[in-house]
């Protein structure tokens, strides 16, 4: 390459470096400076790829903070640390923990739900899931009858699928929307367009607002349990397409899903970056909820924390990556602002915590109660039953809405684990302490809406038509 020529992106290919980020400054440097051929092979050093990393030959050791006593437990265990296992072979790995509430998640190799992994100098967005930054937040409301503060949240709220219509959306303030623009990952205009429409919006699934009053002093508190919707899906599938390329090229003996982006380089800066803002666009959607109850019901706020439990954490060039796990380390969460909550099902209290790091749990308690059993399998063990049948039973002197008005037989009670167990996992394996309970009055959650899904009704249409 003669300097007379301007180099350009093919050269930089030509000469064995893949497309990335630095394309452009490198190149700008290059003709700006007219290096010579060695200069620019001496220029380009800093680019060059080290060797692709292979799996470890045996997991890296990781706690197992759980234990059974029966057949199902055990059976779940077993899948468990299967899959763990394998995420633990991955190249960047250096520990982890299993938490109470674990079960699979996935393909063989896919972190568990309850399981942390921590990894030097890179982020996986795998590991974190499309459900960024999934938390919970709790606002105490002093002493208020839970009854208006569970109607009253029930006409502010938004679950299922979408997000809220024209009219009746929220503002996306003006330092946050700046922050969107900022980050190339979430510049562009439908990110930005569903960060608007998703605000207040809490999702489906296992995602609810429960409300109940404090074991200690009665107080009514209402907690959220939601992640970022759909910006946040929209950069974990930008993430995983990120790290699916680096994972080519450094390491093609990991799996898919324990792709990483190295932290140090644009990339993983822009990404991390990202992440932050998804975390505070999260809060936000959280507090959103909480204030227009308390409008509703002029009520003054005597107390509100939240945190997330299913996030990256960072501690210097170590990556924390809970995929549900409460955080107790003050490190990871620099903004707390109390205790953390431990929610377990409907039926059952929110537990508020607190407690230390320790070899064996590595700064995290558990983040619910967990399945032994898919969503499937539930219903099938119950199929002898209606669901109203099974509703009365499990929720019974519970306030328990569903917002399509459609029962979800998989998020009741009996789908998840006792929660007794948990509750003695965690004191056994020193996972926190509790120091109150949120009894339990009522909840909302998504409920069933797939049941009358515009295109199931378009079908049944056809259907009864022929």
């Amino acid at each position: 390459m003669e300097q007379s020529k301007k180099i350009t992106g093919h050269d930089l290919k030509a000469m064995g470096y893949p497309p990335a980020k630095w394309y452009r400054k490198a190149l700008e440097y290059i003709n700006e400076n007219g290096l010579t051929k060695t200069e620019i092979e001496n220029y380009l050093e800093q680019f060059k790829l080290p060797e692709p990393k292979r799996l470890f030959d045996s997991p890296v050791p990781y706690s197992l903070n759980i234990s059974a006593d029966n057949e199902l437990e055990t059976a779940n265990i077993n899948k468990v640390r299967e899959t763990m296992d394998q995420v633990m072979r991955t190249p960047t790995v250096i520990g982890g923990a299993v938490m109470p509430d674990a079960c699979p998640a996935g393909p063989i190799g896919t972190i568990p739900v309850g399981g942390v992994v921590a990894t030097k100098n890179t982020i996986h967005p795998g590991m974190h899931s499309a459900d960024i930054c999934c938390s919970v937040m709790l606002t105490d409301f002093g002493t208020i009858a839970p009854k208006k503060v569970l109607d009253a949240a029930h006409e502010s709220t938004h679950f299922g699928p979408g997000g809220r219509p024209r009219g009746q959306q929220f503002q996306l303030p003006d330092e946050l929307l700046k922050a969107f623009k900022a980050n190339e990952l979430l510049c562009d205009e439908k990110s930005i367009s569903i960060a608007r429409e998703h605000l207040g919006t809490q999702g489906d699934g296992n995602h609810f607002l429960f409300v109940g009053q404090s074991a200690k002093n009665g107080h009514t508190m209402m907690i959220t349990h939601h992640g970022s919707r759909g910006p946040g899906a929209r950069l974990y599938a930008k993430g995983m397409t990120i790290a699916e390329r680096f994972r080519k090229l450094l390491s093609p003996e990991t799996l898919k899903q324990n792709a990483w982006i190295p932290f140090d380089t644009p990339e993983g800066q822009d990404y991390w970056a990202a992440l932050q803002v998804i975390r505070k666009w999260t809060k936000l959607n959280h507090e959103i909820i909480h204030e227009s109850v308390a409008k509703k019901i002029s009520q003054n706020i005597q107390n509100r924390y939240w945190n997330e439990h299913n996030f990256v954490f960072r501690n210097n060039d170590i990556f924390y990556h809970a995929k549900g796990a409460t955080p107790l380390d003050k490190s990871f969460m620099p903004d707390i602002t109390g205790p953390r909550l431990i929610p377990l099902n409907m039926a059952e209290p929110v537990l508020i915590v607190e407690g230390a790091t320790t070899k064996n749990n590595l700064g995290f308690a558990p983040h619910g109660a967990g399945r032994n059993m898919s969503r499937t399998q539930h219903k099938r063990n119950l199929e002898d039953l209606s669901d109203i049948e099974i509703f009365k039973k499990e929720t019974k002197d519970l306030d328990i809405r569903f917002y399509s008005n459609e029962i979800d037989i998989s998020e009741l009670p009996s789908a998840y684990k006792p929660a007794s167990v948990v509750r003695n996992q965690m004191a056994d394996f020193k996972l926190g302490n509790v120091l109150d309970e949120v009894i339990p009055y009522g909840s909302i959650m998504a409920g069933d809406w797939q049941k009358n899904a515009p295109w199931r009704k378009r079908k049944r249409r056809r259907r009864n038509s022929n």
